[in-house]
């Protein structure tokens, strides 16, 4: 089975302002650790010649990611070189109004090894759609992260979400949590 590792909206400003007063400091430095972890998995997938998906969501003007600001940007530690294919969308599923599958389908990719930004959002929806779309699913469990919201913790929201998602299917596709350094090409 063919394998892509896909990286989901890990875009400059993702979590920016998404913390309350000192919280900030801490959504920060967890993202930058999971960038660290996901970088470590694009470097090993690149090695391995499995390829690289970035999925960068293109903001409407005056929002945080506005296409074509800084903000939008990838984090430099995860740009894209050549060969990796980057993937716009404007919507939380990466499959939504995008050529994903299609792009998928022709390289032979049936698995995908998911991590990026906004757990909540993105990241289960593009994880949950990639499996009703025929694809299994790794999601990287330190490989994802999001904001506080609604009372809850992002460390509640991801670990949440990795209870969830770990063992969800459709039909014969399923989604399995696996921690970056368990994960091998």
């Amino acid at each position: 089975m063919s394998t892509a590792l896909l990286i989901i909206d890990v875009q400059n400003a993702i979590l920016r302002g998404k913390g309350e007063g000192a919280r900030q400091q801490i959504v920060d430095a967890a993202l930058d650790a999971m960038v660290k972890r996901l970088a470590m998995l694009q470097i090993e997938a690149r090695e391995a010649d499995i390829p690289v998906i970035l999925v960068q969501h293109d903001g409407p003007e005056g929002h945080r990611l506005a296409r074509g600001s800084e903000g939008w940007q990838i984090r430099p530690e995860l740009a894209p070189r050549a060969g990796d294919l980057v993937i716009h969308k404007t919507a939380s599923d990466s499959f939504y109004a995008t050529d994903l599958q299609q792009r998928l389908m022709e390289r032979g990719i049936r698995h995908l090894v998911v991590g990026g930004c906004m757990t909540q959002f993105c990241v289960d929806t593009t994880a949950r759609s990639a499996v009703a779309h025929g694809f299994d699913v790794t999601l990287v469990g330190d490989g994802h992260t999001t904001a506080d919201l609604g009372g809850l913790g992002f460390e509640q929201i991801v670990a949440h979400h990795n209870a969830v998602l770990n063992g969800f299917d459709a039909g014969p596709r399923t989604i399995k949590v696996a921690d970056s350094h368990t994960i091998q090409f």
